[in-house]
């Protein structure tokens, strides 16, 4: 099969939100927040959508991988060096389409992304915010997540700069590791949520 990365662009929005919605449907972080089966299937669509819009999209750094017939697989949302964290202005912007998104959940997102804020590295890092592949089996297990994380770490290697992200699945810590990420924290999330790793990964490692 032909793979190919590209970078995000506004018309692949709704299709590599779709994919990723499929990819965190059961997410211990996205099952928290949305409880209900149905309400998640239906919210997360729209809350990737947000996130690209609003956030990551905007720093061209977002790419998404497809198959040899075009389809969107998969997709790895990044942030460059000191530009993680949405600007107050942004956040206004984009907080009536989070409401939306969300719905009742607004807050439980809240607390989780404020929590995630508290421990976020101080030391210029390119972050990865969200990483998923189609759970499809017809493209499970053929490297597509290992493609797209290579993808940005190779040129985090060859400019010397670290990266960071938080596994909203403990059970993929192992698979970050096989890349070089350590574990350096864990989110101070509410008392009712799932543990959450923090990982942290120096240029060259692995």
């Amino acid at each position: 099969m032909a793979l190919q990365i590209s970078v995000v662009r506004r018309d692949h929005v709704r299709e590599l939100s779709a994919v990723l919605a499929r990819a965190f449907q059961q997410d211990p972080v996205a099952s928290w927040t949305f409880p209900d089966p149905t309400v998640r299937r239906r919210a997360l669509p729209k809350v990737f959508a947000t996130m690209l819009r609003y956030q990551h999209m905007r720093h061209k750094a977002c790419e998404f991988i497809t198959s040899d017939t075009g389809r969107i697989i998969g997709g790895a949302l990044w942030d460059p060096p000191g530009l993680w964290k949405q600007p107050i202005g942004q956040q206004l912007l984009s907080l009536p389409a989070f409401l939306r998104a969300s719905g009742r959940a607004s807050a439980r997102a809240d607390k989780m992304v404020s929590a995630m804020e508290k421990i976020h590295p101080t030391k210029p890092h390119w972050y990865l915010a969200i990483v998923g592949t189609d759970p499809d089996p017809r493209f499970r297990g053929k490297g597509h997540g290992t493609a797209l994380l290579r993808s940005r770490l190779n040129r985090c290697d060859q400019l010397g700069l670290p990266a960071y992200l938080e596994s909203s699945d403990p059970e993929n810590v192992p698979y970050y590791e096989r890349f070089g990420f350590t574990v350096v924290d864990m989110i101070p999330a509410p008392p009712s949520a799932p543990r959450i790793p923090a990982m942290w990964r120096e240029p060259g490692a692995a």
